[in-house]
């Protein structure tokens, strides 16, 4: 069963930026993109541990500031050539609320 909480609203994320939640296994970035969908994935890209907070958000992928690796927002795999994924997680819009699963907020690294 999934259960909610809300972290903010959509307003709160520029276009094409994002902003971070933090729980107890770590910062999750909320990523909204240019046409308003909205993403959440591990704030700590494969390769080298950049703040994928702080990348390049282009369609529906980001580029880390470190290195220039590029990650799907919508499977959190990295594109191209690169191999590697970080960790996605369940969010969802109501009106301009944002929702994150609150499974995420009780995840201890196992």
């Amino acid at each position: 069963m999934t259960s909610w909480v809300k972290i903010g609203k959509l307003s709160d994320i520029p276009k094409r930026g994002a902003r971070c939640v933090t729980t107890p296994m770590g910062r999750i970035a909320v990523f909204r993109t240019s046409a308003d969908e909205v993403f959440a994935i591990e704030d700590r890209c494969p390769h080298k541990g950049g703040p994928l907070s702080q990348g390049i958000v282009h369609g529906s992928a980001v580029t880390c500031p470190l290195h220039n690796w590029v990650l799907s927002l919508e499977t959190g795999r990295a594109l191209g050539a690169d191999e590697g994924e970080v960790r996605r997680f369940d969010i969802k819009q109501e009106g301009e609320t944002l929702l994150l699963d609150v499974a995420v907020m009780a995840v201890a690294a196992d």
